[in-house]
């Protein structure tokens, strides 16, 4: 495999507090790969460096060999790079179907894309396609606010796909998520990951990141501390200090994340 995305050296910090610390992390192409960490590691701020919601004071980001670092989102999202959120980022008062067409214009801004009076029957096909592939097709006519918690991460994995990015970076695809859901999502990203998709998945359910990824990368205090397989990680000393040696705290960047 060949890296696809890479963050070398990623330094931030937020009123005073580190909240990234020469961080590294390397995404093979066709990998599915997993970040995970205590509440307060980071992971949530490298994902924001990396697409552009956060600009970092050192360090560089690049993608398929070309240095991205402080792109801005909509640049970093044109460019092939699509992430979900924590708490899902959706247009509430568009249809279901509306916010799939606003996401099928990656090469405009999504200003553009929300403004635009018509879109191909192409588009339309294929947003439908994927609303069939989470399952949400029949309410595709539905006011997008209308739908439960689970269905609008449903609908923001769909977003993101039908934008077709060569890597997909997800934000607690798992979190707050019945088991069934959580299953369906996993066999998701395994069936995309087989026709070639790549994977960032940060996510606090331990047995939906060891059962799905190829390599895990485990942050500790804004730092990388241990990357390997599921069996690596494990077994790591530095991975059980992390996440049993002092009381969690809410991300550094939570403000900056969802506010």
């Amino acid at each position: 495999m060949t890296d696809l995305l890479r963050a070398q050296g990623i330094s931030r910090s937020f009123g005073g507090l580190k909240a990234l610390s020469d961080c590294s992390l390397t995404v093979e192409k066709g990998s599915i790969t997993g970040l995970i960490g205590p509440n307060g590691s980071g992971k949530t701020t490298l994902f924001n460096v990396i697409t552009g919601y956060v600009r970092p004071e050192s360090g560089t980001v690049t993608f398929a060999g070309k240095d991205i670092t402080g792109a801005r989102p909509d640049r970093v999202f044109a460019l092939g790079i699509g992430r979900t959120f924590q708490l899902t980022r959706i247009f509430e008062r568009l249809s279901v179907l509306e916010n799939m067409l606003v996401a099928t214009q990656r090469n405009e801004s999504w200003i553009r894309g929300l403004f635009r009076s018509e879109s191909s029957e192409e588009e339309r096909n294929r947003a439908m396609g994927w609303l069939e592939f989470v399952g949400l097709d029949r309410l595709s006519t539905l006011q997008a606010g209308s739908l439960s918690y689970g269905q609008r991460k449903l609908l923001e994995l769909a977003y993101v796909l039908v934008a077709d990015p060569d890597v997909i970076l997800l934000d607690e695809p798992a979190g707050g998520v019945n088991l069934t859901l959580i299953n369906q999502i996993a066999d998701q990203i395994r069936s995309l990951n087989a026709k070639g998709k790549t994977f960032l998945i940060v996510e606090h359910n331990m047995e939906f990141v060891m059962n799905l990824c190829d390599t895990v990368t485990v942050m500790h205090q804004g730092s990388d501390i241990v990357t390997g397989s599921p069996a690596v990680v494990r077994s790591s000393p530095l991975v059980l200090d992390a996440y049993l040696g002092g009381p969690d705290e809410e991300d550094a960047d939570e403000g900056a994340v969802n506010g």
